[in-house]
C-alpha cells in the first residue's frame, strides 16, 4: 500500500507539473457555463446579427432548466470526452516510449501498482474537473434560468461520472496496450465513438450498455426518473472497469518482460 501510495503521489505531483490540474479543471468550468449563458442571451445575439426582415419576429422558446443541464451534458459528450483522451492517452505510452516507466519498473516496484497509480491520479483529476464544471452549469442555469433540484443535480452528476470513468479507462488501457500516445488516443476516441453509435443505434437492445449513462442521466434532469436499467447498467459499466484494468497490467507486463 505504502508503495501504491509513494506512486500515487508522484502521478498527482507529474500532473501538476504539466499543469493539468489547471488547464483541464478550466477547460470543464468553461464548457459547463458556456450553455445557460448561451441559451439566456440567445436572442440578443440574433438580434445583435442584424440584416433581419423589417418586421420579422423570431420566437426562440425558453428551455427549462433541466434542458440546459442536459444540453449541457452534451458539450461534455464531445469536447469532455476530448479533453479526457487528450490528457490520459500518454499516461502510460510516453513513459514507455521514453523509457521512464523501464526504470522505474526496474525499482522492484509492482506493475499493478504502476498502473493503478496512474489510473487513480488520473480518476482523481477527472472527477474534480468534471465536478466543478458541472457544478458551474448548474449554478448559472439556476441564476440565469430556475435551480434544478440539488438532489437531481448529485444523481445525474454521479451517473454521468461513470461514463466519463468508462472512458478514462479506455484510454488508459489502449495507453497500457500501445506504445505511441497518438495512436492510443485515436483508437481510444474510435472505440469510443463506435460504442456510443451503436448504443444509440440499437438503444431498445442495449439498454444495459454503459454508453446509455448519459441518457439516463438525462432522463432524471428532465423529470422521466430513474430507468429501470440503471442497476445493471451501472454493475456492467463496473465490471468492464475491473475487466479492463486486468487487462491492462496484464498485457502492459508482458509487453515489458518482453522488451
Amino acid at each position: 500500500m505504502s508503495q501504491w501510495l509513494t506512486l500515487l503521489q508522484k502521478e498527482m505531483l507529474e500532473n501538476w507539473r504539466n499543469f493539468k490540474w489547471i488547464w483541464v479543471p478550466i477547460t470543464f468550468i468553461l464548457i459547463g457555463v458556456q450553455q445557460p449563458i448561451t441559451d439566456y442571451y440567445l436572442p440578443q445575439i440574433i438580434d445583435s446579427l442584424g440584416e433581419m426582415p423589417k418586421g420579422a419576429v423570431i420566437k426562440i422558446p425558453t428551455p427549462s432548466a433541466g434542458e440546459v443541464l442536459v444540453q449541457s451534458l452534451g458539450q461534455y459528450t464531445t469536447i469532455g470526452v476530448l479533453i479526457i483522451v487528450l490528457s490520459t492517452m500518454g499516461i502510460i505510452a510516453a513513459e514507455r516510449k521514453s523509457g521512464v516507466a523501464a526504470m522505474i519498473l526496474v525499482k522492484a516496484v509492482s506493475y499493478r501498482s504502476y498502473l493503478i497509480a496512474k489510473w487513480f491520479g488520473s480518476l482523481i483529476l477527472m472527477w474534480f474537473s468534471f465536478f466543478i464544471g458541472y457544478a458551474a452549469t448548474w449554478y448559472y442555469t439556476g441564476i440565469l434560468f430556475k435551480w434544478v433540484p440539488a438532489g437531481d443535480f448529485f444523481q445525474s452528476f454521479f451517473i454521468y461520472g461513470l461514463w466519463l470513468t468508462v472512458i478514462l479507462t479506455i484510454t488508459v488501457f489502449f495507453s497500457a496496450v500501445l506504445l505511441s500516445p497518438g495512436i492510443a488516443g485515436f483508437v481510444s476516441l474510435a472505440v469510443i465513438i463506435v460504442l456510443s453509435l451503436v448504443t444509440s443505434s440499437l438503444s431498445h437492445w442495449l439498454e444495459w450498455s454503459p454508453a446509455q449513462l448519459g441518457t439516463y442521466a438525462s432522463e432524471i434532469l428532465l423529470s422521466k426518473g430513474i430507468s429501470d436499467y440503471l442497476l445493471p447498467t451501472s454493475l456492467l459499466a463496473g465490471l468492464l472497469l475491473v475487466i479492463l484494468l486486468v487487462l491492462s497490467i496484464v498485457i502492459f507486463r508482458k509487453k515489458e518482460l518482453a522488451t
